[in-house]
């Protein structure tokens, strides 16, 4: 494997949790705990996004939002990774194409807040990633029937699975929505707060 790039080997089942994390808080941690213990997950890669297409603003420095998301995401099960950057990918269905590619035998499922499952029919190709790999949804503030009447939850309602574990074998597509307990934080209102600086 390249340098810089996450070890993985064959059979391993990886969970994709992608976004700007402008910055990383504590609901990134616990949704991504979650999803390791719901999903049966062996590890989850946080893929630290040069910028969101879908944001006009860009998002603070990637070495800032590396070392924050470094600093609170502490588990030996958690990668926090610039792949996208590395890959010289810019949407999902791209860096999705290029980790099935440079990793056979690895199971990967893509992981979101339902708060992104809400817009998740304007992503670029995003019926693509849907047919690619599985997909966990997990429960957001705000968030629960919002997502669950979204675009792409009506359109794709039948390859609904009711438990999260399903997805360690399940082809695409293939989705859950895991209700958990929840955590507010939100990175817009860190930033808003002063508290964070691009």
């Amino acid at each position: 494997m390249r340098a810089g790039f996450p070890v993985a080997r064959k059979g391993m089942v990886i969970g994709l949790l992608g976004g700007s994390f402008d910055p990383a808080h504590r609901g990134h941690v616990h949704i991504t705990r979650e999803a390791l213990k719901r999903m049966g997950l062996d590890r989850v890669w946080w893929l630290v996004s040069p910028g969101n297409p879908l944001k006009a603003k860009g998002p603070a420095p990637l070495v800032d939002r590396m070392a924050r998301a470094r600093a609170v995401m502490r588990d030996p099960r958690v990668v926090v990774t610039d792949l996208e950057t590395r890959l010289g990918t810019r949407f999902t269905a791209e860096t999705l194409e290029r980790l099935r590619a440079l990793y056979p035998g690895v199971r990967f499922v893509w992981l979101m807040g339902a708060d992104n499952l809400g817009q998740f029919h304007r992503w670029e190709r995003w019926e693509d990633i849907l047919h690619m790999v599985p997909v966990g949804v997990l429960a957001r503030p705000g968030w629960g029937v919002r997502g669950r009447m979204s675009k792409a939850a009506r359109i794709y309602g039948g390859d609904l699975v009711d438990r999260g574990e399903v997805l360690r074998t399940k082809r695409a597509p293939a989705w859950c929505f895991v209700t958990l307990p929840m955590d507010a934080s939100s990175s817009t209102a860190i930033r808003a707060s002063g508290a964070w600086r691009r």
